[in-house]
C-alpha cells in the first residue's frame, strides 16, 4: 500500500450512489477529482483497480513543458505549468517542480525548419523559447558533442516533477473537499438503459451513477468498451534507466532530448542521471517489465549525440506504459451515448504535463461551463469513418 491510500480506505464500503464515478487513479484522474470537488460537486467517487499512481504515473520523474508546434498543446502546457508552480498553494504539495528547461537537440536542416515553425508558434502564445548553436547548447549540457547538431531548441521555463506526489497531492485536497477515494477496485461491469448511464460494477459492488470519467490510461479502451465507445487508445511500453549516484556528480543540465532518435537524458535529483529512449522495436502490449534490451539502441544514438552516456553504467531502471492514440494527441470529451460519458485519456506520454489544465477542461465540461480552450478537436469521434481528422504535433518524443 502506498502513502496515497491507506489501508482502511481500500476496504472500506462503497457508496451506493454518486455524483460523478471517476475511473483511474493517476495524474489526470486525481486531477479531476479535486477540480470536481472544489467546484463544490457533491459525492464524488474515484475508483482505482490498483493503488493511485500505480500506472504510469508512478514513473520517478515527468516532464513539465509548453514546447509543442500544436497551438492547442502549448496552451494545455502552458496553462499548466502555471498551475505546478503554483501547486504549493493549491491544492497544496510539494511535487518537486525544477525547472531546468527543455534542450532539443536538431540534427539536419529538416528538423531546423520543423522547429523554427515551432518556435514562432511558441513565441506568439508567449512561451519564451528560443533556437540556439551548437555552442551555446553545449554551454548548457556538457554531455552534448557540438559537432552532431545543427542547432537546439531551448525553453527555459520547462522543466520536470514528480508525478507521485502531484497524485498524492491532488487526491488529499479532494478528500479534504469531500471527495471519496477506493483501490484496489476495479470496473468490471457499466450498466446502461436508453442511452443513459446507470451504475457502475466493481467485485466490491455495485454504485448507481448517471455520470462516468474515463480516465484509465492504457486500459481506457476496455472502460469505453463497456459503455460503447470507442476509445482507440493501445498501450506501448517505455522504460527509463538509473546510472546511479556519479562522481563527479553530474553538473545541472536541462531535460534533454534527441529529436531523431528519441533518446532523452537529465539529472535524476540523487547524483546521477536518468535516460530514456523509445524502442522502435517494442510491440503494443501491456507489459511493464523493466528489462534490458533498449539499451544497446540508445547507447548507439547516444554515441552520436552524448557520447559519454554511452559508456555511463545503468544500475536498475522502469517501465511503463504510453497510452498512444492514432496522431498522438489526447482524446478529452463527452460522448454523444451513453450520455454523461465523459473521458480524458490517451495522452501518449503528456498527461503528466497537462494534468492540472485537463482537471480544469473536464469540470468545466462536466458542469456545462465555458473552458479555457475549445477541445472539440480532441474528442475522440476525430477518428471515426475513413476521413480522420488527426491532430498535428510535431513536438513528439
Amino acid at each position: 500500500m502506498t502513502p496515497t491510500t491507506a489501508p482502511a480506505e481500500a476496504l472500506a464500503p462503497l457508496p451506493e450512489q454518486a455524483d460523478v464515478v471517476i475511473i483511474g487513479g493517476g495524474v489526470i484522474g486525481a486531477s479531476i477529482a479535486f477540480h470536481l470537488a472544489e467546484a463544490g460537486v457533491a459525492r464524488v467517487l474515484l475508483l482505482e483497480r490498483d493503488h493511485p499512481a500505480s500506472g504510469s504515473s508512478g514513473k520517478p520523474l515527468g516532464g513539465v513543458r509548453a514546447q509543442f508546434s500544436d497551438p492547442l498543446n502549448i496552451r494545455l502546457g502552458l496553462r499548466s505549468l502555471d498551475a505546478w508552480r503554483d501547486f504549493a498553494r493549491r491544492p497544496g504539495a510539494d511535487v518537486g517542480l525544477t525547472p531546468v528547461g527543455y534542450l532539443f537537440l536538431l540534427g539536419d536542416d529538416r528538423e531546423l525548419a520543423t522547429f523554427t515553425e515551432g518556435v514562432h508558434t511558441q513565441n506568439a502564445h508567449g512561451v519564451p523559447s528560443r533556437l540556439l548553436t551548437p555552442r551555446a547548447a553545449h554551454a548548457l549540457c556538457p554531455y552534448l558533442d557540438p559537432a552532431g547538431i545543427v542547432a537546439a531548441a531551448w525553453s527555459p521555463t520547462d522543466g520536470y516533477a514528480l508525478p507521485g506526489a502531484a497524485v498524492t497531492g491532488y487526491l488529499r485536497a479532494a478528500r479534504r473537499l469531500g471527495a471519496t477515494v477506493r483501490s484496489h477496485c476495479p470496473v468490471t461491469a457499466l450498466d446502461t438503459a436508453d442511452g443513459a448511464l446507470r451504475a457502475v460494477r466493481t467485485p466490491h459492488g455495485t454504485v448507481r451513477t448517471d455520470t462516468v470519467i474515463c480516465c484509465a490510461g492504457a486500459w481506457s479502451g476496455a472502460i469505453g468498451a463497456m459503455a460503447g465507445v470507442a476509445l482507440p487508445v493501445t498501450p506501448l511500453r517505455r522504460q527509463i534507466a538509473f546510472t546511479g549516484p556519479l562522481c563527479p556528480a553530474p553538473p545541472r543540465i536541462p531535460f534533454t532530448l534527441d529529436f531523431d532518435s528519441t533518446l532523452y537524458f537529465h539529472d535524476d535529483g540523487a547524483g546521477g542521471l536518468l535516460m530514456g529512449f523509445s524502442d522502435p522495436r517494442q510491440q503494443p502490449d501491456f507489459g511493464r517489465d523493466f528489462t534490458r534490451e533498449w539499451l544497446d539502441p540508445f547507447r548507439a544514438a547516444a554515441a552520436r549525440r552524448a557520447p559519454e552516456l554511452a559508456r555511463l553504467p545503468v544500475v536498475g531502471g522502469w517501465a511503463g506504459l504510453y497510452e498512444m492514440t492514432p496522431d498522438r494527441n489526447a482524446l478529452i470529451g463527452e460522448a454523444a451515448r451513453p450520455g454523461r460519458f465523459l473521458y480524458a485519456t490517451g495522452f501518449s506520454g503528456h498527461g503528466f504535463l497537462q494534468a492540472p489544465a485537463v482537471g480544469e477542461l473536464v469540470r468545466d465540461l462536466y458542469l456545462g461551463r465555458e473552458p479555457f480552450l475549445d477541445i472539440g478537436p480532441l474528442a475522440a469521434t476525430r477518428f471515426d469513418g475513413e476521413a480522420h481528422a488527426a491532430r498535428p504535433e510535431a513536438h513528439i518524443i
